[in-house]
Protein backbone atom coordinates (compact mmCIF):
# COMPACT_ATOMS: atom_id res chain seq x y z
CA UNK A 1 0.00 0.00 0.00
CA UNK A 2 1.16 3.53 -0.79
CA UNK A 3 1.90 5.52 2.33
CA UNK A 4 2.59 9.05 3.50
CA UNK A 5 5.14 8.96 6.31
CA UNK A 6 5.66 11.56 9.04
CA UNK A 7 8.31 10.85 11.68
CA UNK A 8 8.98 12.43 15.05
CA UNK A 9 6.35 15.15 14.86
CA UNK A 10 6.72 16.86 18.23
CA UNK A 11 3.45 17.92 19.86
CA UNK A 12 2.93 19.62 23.23
CA UNK A 13 0.11 17.84 25.07
CA UNK A 14 -1.47 17.86 28.49
CA UNK A 15 -1.26 14.11 28.99
CA UNK A 16 -1.07 11.76 31.92
CA UNK A 17 -2.82 10.40 34.96
CA UNK A 18 -0.97 12.36 37.64
CA UNK A 19 -2.22 15.71 38.94
CA UNK A 20 0.85 17.62 37.74
CA UNK A 21 0.28 16.27 34.21
CA UNK A 22 -3.03 18.13 34.00
CA UNK A 23 -1.21 21.46 34.16
CA UNK A 24 2.20 20.99 32.55
CA UNK A 25 2.37 20.10 28.87
CA UNK A 26 4.65 17.26 27.82
CA UNK A 27 6.29 16.68 24.48
CA UNK A 28 4.89 13.70 22.63
CA UNK A 29 6.64 12.33 19.56
CA UNK A 30 4.26 11.17 16.83
CA UNK A 31 5.09 8.81 13.96
CA UNK A 32 2.44 8.44 11.28
CA UNK A 33 1.98 6.04 8.39
CA UNK A 34 -1.04 7.22 6.40
CA UNK A 35 -2.53 5.26 3.52
CA UNK A 36 -2.90 7.36 0.39
CA UNK A 37 -6.57 7.47 -0.69
CA UNK A 38 -6.33 6.22 -4.27
CA UNK A 39 -3.86 6.53 -7.10
CA UNK A 40 -5.04 9.74 -8.81
CA UNK A 41 -2.19 11.76 -7.30
CA UNK A 42 0.42 9.79 -9.26
CA UNK A 43 -1.03 11.00 -12.57
CA UNK A 44 -2.26 14.44 -11.51
CA UNK A 45 0.66 15.64 -9.35
CA UNK A 46 -1.92 17.65 -7.35
CA UNK A 47 -2.09 17.87 -3.58
CA UNK A 48 -5.88 17.82 -3.86
CA UNK A 49 -5.60 14.15 -4.88
CA UNK A 50 -3.68 13.11 -1.78
CA UNK A 51 -3.39 14.01 1.90
CA UNK A 52 -1.65 17.31 2.63
CA UNK A 53 0.90 16.42 5.30
CA UNK A 54 1.29 20.06 6.33
CA UNK A 55 -2.42 20.14 7.18
CA UNK A 56 -2.08 16.83 9.02
CA UNK A 57 0.68 18.27 11.19
CA UNK A 58 -1.36 21.39 11.98
CA UNK A 59 -4.46 19.39 12.93
CA UNK A 60 -2.53 16.91 15.07
CA UNK A 61 -0.88 19.79 16.94
CA UNK A 62 -4.28 21.47 17.40
CA UNK A 63 -5.73 18.19 18.68
CA UNK A 64 -2.91 17.93 21.20
CA UNK A 65 -3.68 21.42 22.47
CA UNK A 66 -7.45 20.89 22.58
CA UNK A 67 -7.83 18.90 25.81
CA UNK A 68 -6.17 16.85 28.53
CA UNK A 69 -5.64 13.20 27.62
CA UNK A 70 -5.18 10.72 30.45
CA UNK A 71 -3.52 8.03 28.32
CA UNK A 72 -1.22 7.99 25.30
CA UNK A 73 -3.50 5.27 23.91
CA UNK A 74 -6.45 7.68 23.91
CA UNK A 75 -4.44 10.42 22.20
CA UNK A 76 -3.29 7.96 19.50
CA UNK A 77 -6.89 6.82 18.94
CA UNK A 78 -8.05 10.44 18.50
CA UNK A 79 -5.28 11.01 15.95
CA UNK A 80 -6.28 7.87 14.03
CA UNK A 81 -9.93 8.96 13.94
CA UNK A 82 -8.90 12.44 12.77
CA UNK A 83 -6.89 11.01 9.87
CA UNK A 84 -9.63 8.61 8.79
CA UNK A 85 -12.59 10.95 9.29
CA UNK A 86 -11.17 14.34 8.27
CA UNK A 87 -8.55 13.31 5.70
CA UNK A 88 -10.27 10.17 4.34
CA UNK A 89 -7.21 8.00 4.89
CA UNK A 90 -8.10 4.38 4.16
CA UNK A 91 -5.80 3.21 6.98
CA UNK A 92 -3.29 4.62 9.45
CA UNK A 93 -0.61 3.54 11.86
CA UNK A 94 -0.09 5.97 14.74
CA UNK A 95 2.79 5.73 17.19
CA UNK A 96 2.69 8.20 20.08
CA UNK A 97 5.52 8.33 22.62
CA UNK A 98 6.13 10.36 25.77
CA UNK A 99 9.79 11.38 25.78
CA UNK A 100 12.00 10.89 28.82
CA UNK A 101 9.19 9.77 31.09
CA UNK A 102 10.95 6.69 32.50
CA UNK A 103 14.50 6.53 33.79
CA UNK A 104 16.81 4.69 31.39
CA UNK A 105 14.23 4.77 28.58
CA UNK A 106 14.34 7.27 25.70
CA UNK A 107 10.57 7.13 25.26
CA UNK A 108 7.50 5.12 26.19
CA UNK A 109 4.50 4.90 23.94
CA UNK A 110 1.93 2.99 21.99
CA UNK A 111 1.44 2.03 18.36
CA UNK A 112 -2.03 1.42 16.89
CA UNK A 113 -3.32 0.63 13.42
CA UNK A 114 -6.76 1.56 12.21
CA UNK A 115 -8.57 1.41 8.91
CA UNK A 116 -11.97 2.27 7.62
CA UNK A 117 -13.04 -1.31 8.37
CA UNK A 118 -11.18 -1.33 11.74
CA UNK A 119 -12.46 2.00 13.04
CA UNK A 120 -13.45 1.77 16.72
CA UNK A 121 -16.52 3.52 18.03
Amino acid sequence: MDTIVIRDLRVEVLIGIYKRERYVAQTVSIDLDIGIPGTAVFASDKVADTIDYAQVALKVKALGASQHFRLVETFAEHIARLLIDDFKAPWVKVTASKIGILPNAKFVGVSIERGIDKKRT
